[in-house]
């Protein structure tokens, strides 16, 4: 059986739809980062994810090649992530996608090194004849964070998030989003696939208590 993200780490994957409080360990990733709005045809964003997923499955299938990762173990591809900010904002402000900054990720399995990354960005340019040259090897330690899951449209999310800062106030947190901690979103459904109203997305901010 494949190693799955989502299944061995639930308290980071599948939380409950109503606010959590976590202490998200390092992780690496496979990022690459934009602006402009995700919903573009053929944008920056939608670039940006057939640069992740191509890299992400050239390291998935790597073991049926001549390459060989040390420590290798079959695993499920995790989900796609989005950190997301817009400048002089606080917080999201989704009527203007033009202006979002984004930093799109896969999370990598501890055992990809970064020449096992280098190799496989060099390797799915050759296969899928795409510039692979903006993805990159990144490292983030998310910390103490308050998560949700989001149950419906991307476009309903304030509400979400409103629960989640209702949830703070009340437990003696506040958020500490800035520069370096981002407001972070985690799409458990393919939004091809799954209409607006039934997509599972969490929605992750970084937090600190309060002195």
């Amino acid at each position: 059986m494949a190693f799955d993200f989502k299944k061995e780490y639930k308290e980071f994957y599948m939380p409950k739809n109503k606010p959590e409080i976590v202490n998200v360990p390092k992780a690496n990733y496979i990022a690459v980062r934009g602006k402009g709005d995700p919903n573009e045809e053929g944008g920056a964003y939608q670039q940006a994810i057939s640069v992740l997923y191509s890299v992400a499955y050239t390291l998935k299938m790597s073991y049926k090649t001549e390459y060989k990762i040390e420590g290798f173990f079959e695993y499920v591809v995790p989900p796609l992530e989005g950190f997301w900010w817009q400048d002089d904002v606080d917080g999201i402000d989704l009527s203007d996608k033009s202006s979002f900054n984004w930093i799109s990720v896969i999370r990598l399995p501890d055992f990809i090194s970064k020449a096992d990354f280098a190799w496989a960005v060099e390797t799915a340019e050759k296969k899928k004849k795409i510039d692979c040259s903006s993805a990159e090897f990144l490292t983030i330690e998310e910390g103490l964070c308050v998560q949700i899951m989001h149950i419906g449209a991307y476009d309903d999310e304030p509400a979400t998030v409103a629960i989640m800062d209702e949830y703070l106030e009340t437990n003696g947190y506040v958020n500490d989003m800035n520069e370096s901690r981002l407001h972070h979103e985690i799409y458990l459904s393919d939004a091809r696939k799954v209409a607006p109203e039934k997509r599972k997305t969490v929605i992750r901010h970084p937090i600190k208590e309060v002195k």
